[in-house]
């Protein structure tokens, strides 16, 4: 066997070459992948073709959960950390197909187009795949599975490697509720008798080291009045002019006041949902409800976040009789393709993995290892690194072959050269954290 205690450096040139081989099979896979409607909650015949896929490549174990989440192992020859390479298996609606100028949503179709370069400031000229979800996550999704299999070809080359490489997808991530994570971090995994030390998120990044974002909930405002005949409404209390005070305050007086982190930018808050009940022309409203989105640096608690606006509620209330209001957080109720419930809150942690601990600096060594510029960002939206890192506190990084500006939109794509460095950096950064000492495993802090 070969001594990869300290990997030399002919391996990692093997990591690059393995990959450019599995070129054509990452970009077919891809494809299936974009061909494959998965809308949250409908991801059961994507699970299959990703259970399917690692079968195939000949991971040790394949299996899903009750909630069909999808977990394919690859173990080491030596014990050591495991490291969960996480990506969801839904995607956002397609929209109208004519705002995909030509291309059909669901098609795959690959061609040679022009796209941003890593930092957007460039177009390149370049081999695509377009369609919905390209962008996020099954590019991302189809690199962590082929970075697996790069594991299986060195074990097979005769190479000793610790720990084990965890692929992972979740479903239900984008109504932003983490019900999927949570589901198998805290019901799957125990029941499995396994564990994990550090997560790798498939969410876009251009090849970026990607080390955190703003936390999110949603709350919740409700304004009471009094209803009355439309003719006369003198005789009500009308809850849409009384909610009118309590949004100028949240947007002239709140919003300048939130903290700023130095890496994620300032908190944030925003009126998105405005509804009032009963709802009809002649009938003074009753009750007005207003959603509020709250982006939250770490640090900042949620209870604290709520607190902020039952104190505009308490001073509005104290200057006018008739102002009565409460505020809670949103929840939802998520079933998955399999049938499992859940009634969640609208509440993800914020989360921020420092780029000198010890995961990230053995993520960049890794990334050196295999000739790609290290490069950090932070991502403007969420993800299930809310759960890893944000409640576990375990060390967490996204890395990706995806572009975050085309996710969600009628541009969806991804590039197929980003693709293959993507296999090979998601395989070096598992081999470079598993030789990592115990400072790659710190919990993290804030």
């Amino acid at each position: 066997m070969g001594d990869i205690g300290i990997m030399k450096p002919e391996v990692f040139q093997n990591l690059n070459e393995i990959a450019v081989e599995m070129k054509t099979d990452v970009v077919r896979f891809t494809q299936k992948l974009i061909q494959t409607p998965s809308i949250s909650g409908e991801e059961g015949d994507l699970a299959d073709l990703l259970v399917e896929e690692m079968e195939k490549l000949g991971y040790d174990e394949v299996f899903k959960d009750d909630q069909g989440n999808v977990f394919g192992l690859v173990k080491g020859t030596e014990d050591g950390p495991t490291i969960m390479y996480n990506s969801h298996m839904d995607h956002v609606s397609a929209g109208d197909a004519n705002n995909w100028e030509g291309y059909d949503p669901y098609g795959a179709e690959i061609d040679i187009c022009e796209i941003d370069n890593q930092d957007k400031t460039a177009k390149d000229i370049t081999e695509c795949i377009h369609g919905r979800a390209a962008s996020d996550v099954k590019a991302g999704e189809a690199a962590q599975i082929y970075a697996g299999a790069v594991l299986l070809k060195l074990r097979e080359m005769g190479y000793d490697f610790k720990g084990k490489f965890m692929f992972q997808g979740v479903v239900q991530e984008e109504p932003a509720e983490m019900v999927g994570m949570k589901h198998v971090i805290d019901k799957t995994l125990p029941a499995k008798g396994l564990t994990y030390d550090a997560m790798v998120s498939s969410e876009a990044t251009s090849l970026k080291l990607y080390c955190g974002h703003r936390g999110r909930v949603e709350m919740l405002v409700t304004v009471y009045g009094r209803t009355s005949h439309g003719s006369a409404p003198w005789l009500g209390i009308n809850s849409i002019y009384k909610a009118v005070p309590l949004i100028s305050k949240i947007k002239d007086e709140l919003y300048p006041s939130l903290p700023t982190d130095p890496d994620l930018g300032q908190s944030s808050i925003s009126l998105n949902i405005i509804e009032c009940l009963p709802g009809a022309l002649s009938i003074v409203p009753d009750k007005t409800m207003l959603s509020l989105d709250r982006r939250f640096i770490p640090g900042e608690k949620v209870e604290d976040v709520i607190k902020q606006i039952q104190d505009i509620i308490d001073e509005l209330a104290a200057a006018d009789p008739e102002f009565k209001a409460d505020v809670k957080i949103k929840t939802a109720v998520e079933v998955s393709y399999t049938g499992v419930e859940y009634e969640a809150e609208k509440n993800m942690p914020a989360w921020k993995t420092p780029k000198d601990h010890g995961f990230t600096k053995a993520a960049a060594e890794a990334l050196e290892a295999v000739g790609q510029e290290v490069k950090y960002g932070y991502w403007d939206f969420g993800t299930d690194g809310s759960k890893t890192a944000g409640i576990d506190r375990k060390p967490t990084i996204g890395y990706s072959p995806m572009q975050e500006q085309y996710a969600h939109t009628p541009y969806d794509k991804v590039r197929t050269d980003f693709i293959v460095k993507a296999i090979a950096g998601n395989a070096a950064i598992f081999i470079k954290a598993t030789e990592a000492g115990p400072d790659a495993y710190k919990t993290l802090e804030w």
